[in-house]
């Protein structure tokens, strides 16, 4: 009783109400919120503070800046929030002036990609079929997971198609320009389940056996470590939860070790059997997607502590 007093005392203030229904769009930093909420920055992060400390609100770190949205759990807050008027001028006010910072962060994120020369979509740039890719990966995950954990989510393209299959999504990536086009997807679609934030893949900052489901597509082939990545992956994953790995077979195409900076040319299912294996995961299900360079699917399995192969 004490907790749920706790979180209805931090709710129960203007600009915290706020603060909740911006944060239940998507994840905004403290300079974010400064401008759309019009207010200094010592009184919102007083008022942020005020939220994560009741556990209403997460917190995120990206470099210098700090994100915040709502967490996976955060049904009291959603069950507040319906109790608002969607036609409350001061929320209409907020709604509008986050939608223009979303449409500027993807601009500016977008522009960055031009001025620097990135290939940020690498399917397009292998000419791969996308969509058949897609469709096998909605076909070979379970029905519907509870929490998912998308590595290397760059623009945020897998959480978009799988937002549906999901209670909640989490994708990482390294790259903070990346990020900031996957918020400004995910904005857009209004996918308010679905967050991002910056982390290294062999360094997780989350808590063991916390998602039912982790994919990594296309990111294994610039590992320099595979079997570290995938054991960071299961790290995270609850026992009998699925791991997904969507990545090229082995190819003899030794311009994308050069012009694309793979380190791996492909990967065959001895390979990946033995790696989850080390990592405790048993592999299920293996399947390709012809193109001009063959795409192989993975699905593993995480086992039981028992069960699982000592790597010491």
């Amino acid at each position: 009783m004490e907790d749920l007093l706790a979180q209805l005392r931090a709710a129960a203030e203007p600009t915290r109400l706020r603060l909740l229904s911006l944060c239940a769009r998507g994840s905004f930093c403290v300079s974010d919120l400064c401008g759309i909420l019009g207010q200094s920055q010592p009184r919102l992060s007083r008022h942020l503070k005020l939220l994560v400390e009741a556990g209403l609100l997460e917190r995120m770190p990206e470099g210098a800046n700090v994100f915040f949205h709502l967490p996976a759990d955060a049904d009291l807050v959603r069950q507040i929030l319906a109790r608002l008027p969607e036609e409350d001028p001061l929320l209409a006010a907020d709604r509008r002036a986050a939608a223009r910072l979303a449409a500027e962060r993807a601009r500016a994120a977008s522009d960055a990609f031009r001025r620097h020369g990135a290939d940020w979509d690498e399917m397009r740039a292998l000419e791969l079929p996308a969509a058949a890719i897609e469709a096998a990966l909605v076909d070979i995950l379970p029905g519907q997971i509870d929490r998912l954990l998308d590595i290397g989510s760059g623009t945020g393209r897998l959480l978009e198609v799988l937002a549906a299959r999901c209670g909640s999504a989490l994708g990482v990536d390294a790259s903070r320009e990346m990020l900031a086009l996957a918020r400004a997807r995910l904005s857009e679609r209004g996918l308010n389940h679905c967050a991002v934030r910056q982390a290294d893949m062999y360094r997780l900052p989350l808590p063991d056996a916390g998602f039912d489901a982790v994919t990594l597509q296309m990111v294994l082939h610039y590992a320099e470590d595979p079997a570290a990545a995938l054991a960071e992956a299961a790290r995270v994953l609850k026992p009998g939860g699925s791991l997904l790995v969507v990545d090229l077979a082995p190819h003899a195409r030794a311009d994308l070790l050069g012009r694309h900076a793979h380190r791996w040319p492909g990967f065959d299912d001895a390979q990946l059997a033995g790696w989850l294996g080390a990592a405790g995961c048993a592999l299920r299900q293996a399947r390709s997607i012809d193109g001009p360079l063959a795409v192989r699917l993975w699905v593993a399995q995480r086992q039981p502590a028992s069960l699982s192969v000592s790597t010491r």
